[in-house]
């Protein structure tokens, strides 16, 4: 490229040629994610994609958008930036494989005040990774260099995935009846919520990125905080083509009170027993830090469930064997029962 061509663009703060050089890692990163049904090359305007829709009676898309919200800020102020993108992906795959879709391809948008090439690289590699282990191809994307929009140093990420479900095994929870069972599947931690408060937690306590986090056996709380969200899309999916799923839900932010409805009929509850799996350490010490209830943990967090499936009572061994076959954790959480005039959907048991 011409300088005397970029030149005024450079002046005003935007490095031209150190965006083209992004977009070239960028791509060598998404040819990792390629799957058979992409047709395009990173650069152009738009990516084409021919989805495979042999044995669909009635193929659905899905899609989904979401964003990493303040862990952003830890990831920055931490100096570590690859496994938000795996959170990038996981918020917006987790959310369209509730409905049994599976994610064909994912979108990124990343802003940044200033390029900083390293920073770049570490975020795009872990929307790659994120795109690995979600079996989606990483399509394409925006990168937007901003002077004056972002404080330096910062920047901001938003993604969109799509996915592809036949119309004649898409999950609505509307087969969901008394006496289902519910499985919960352990989180990895905080996932991508409740950041606003953990910060204001973490600058009350003092504990800097380099201290070992309180009960985590020795981890640092940059490793606590920043754990990425676990993909589902694997586990889950082997588990529909076997299993009678009913209903599905991603615990994200507004935790089980806001998400577990979602996939509920009106005329049922679910009833969820505390104490019935393994609560990881980082929720304990927020309670006991912000002085909080476990009903106001349970409003804002996962506390150490990340999804939960709605399945028929004599299948939930079942399932729980099964998600552990993809190293993960999982147990019977809870049952679904009759609801009582207009009370709330979930209720848990302390």
């Amino acid at each position: 490229m011409s300088d005397k061509r970029a030149k005024a663009y450079t002046e005003a703060g935007v490095n031209i040629q150190a965006g083209k050089d992004l977009v070239e890692h960028i791509r060598r990163l998404a040819a990792t994610t390629q799957t058979r049904g992409v047709i395009s090359d990173i650069g152009g305007f738009g990516g084409l994609f021919r989805p495979d829709l042999s044995g669909m009676d009635e193929p659905m898309l899905v899609a989904s958008t979401d964003g990493v919200g303040t862990k952003l800020k830890l990831a920055v102020a931490f100096d570590r930036h690859n496994s938000v993108g795996i959170d990038l992906v996981a918020m917006s795959a987790n959310d369209i494989l509730v409905q049994g879709a599976h994610p064909i391809f994912f979108l990124d948008y990343f802003a940044f005040s200033k390029l900083d090439a390293d920073t770049a690289h570490e975020v795009i590699s872990g929307i790659a990774e994120g795109c690995r282990q979600a079996g989606c191809a990483l399509l394409g994307g925006e990168t937007a260099e901003m002077p004056d929009m972002y404080a330096p140093g910062e920047y901001d990420l938003a993604g969109f995935c799509v996915g592809l479900v036949d119309n004649t095994r898409l999950i609505d929870g509307s087969g969901i009846q008394v006496g289902d069972a519910i499985v919960g599947i352990a989180s990895s931690g905080l996932h991508s919520n409740g950041f606003s408060l953990v910060r204001k937690l973490l600058a009350k306590s003092g504990l800097g990125a380099d201290d070992a986090f309180p009960g985590a056996g020795g981890a640092s709380v940059r490793d606590v905080l920043l754990t990425p969200t676990i993909i589902y899309v694997e586990a889950v999916r082997s588990m529909l083509r076997d299993l009678n799923i009913k209903g599905m839900a991603h615990i994200t932010g507004g935790g089980f009170y806001d998400n577990i409805p979602r996939m509920l009929p009106a005329q049922v509850a679910a009833c969820i027993t505390f104490g019935t799996w393994r609560v990881p350490e980082v929720f304990v010490w927020i309670k006991e830090m912000g002085s909080l209830s476990w009903p106001e943990m349970f409003q804002i967090f996962n506390v150490g469930i990340g999804y939960v499936l709605v399945v028929p009572v004599e299948q939930a061994e079942e399932a729980v064997s099964r998600v552990k076959a993809f190293d993960l954790f999982a147990w019977h959480i809870g049952e679904i029962a009759r609801r009582m005039g207009d009370e709330g959907q979930v209720a848990i048991t302390f």
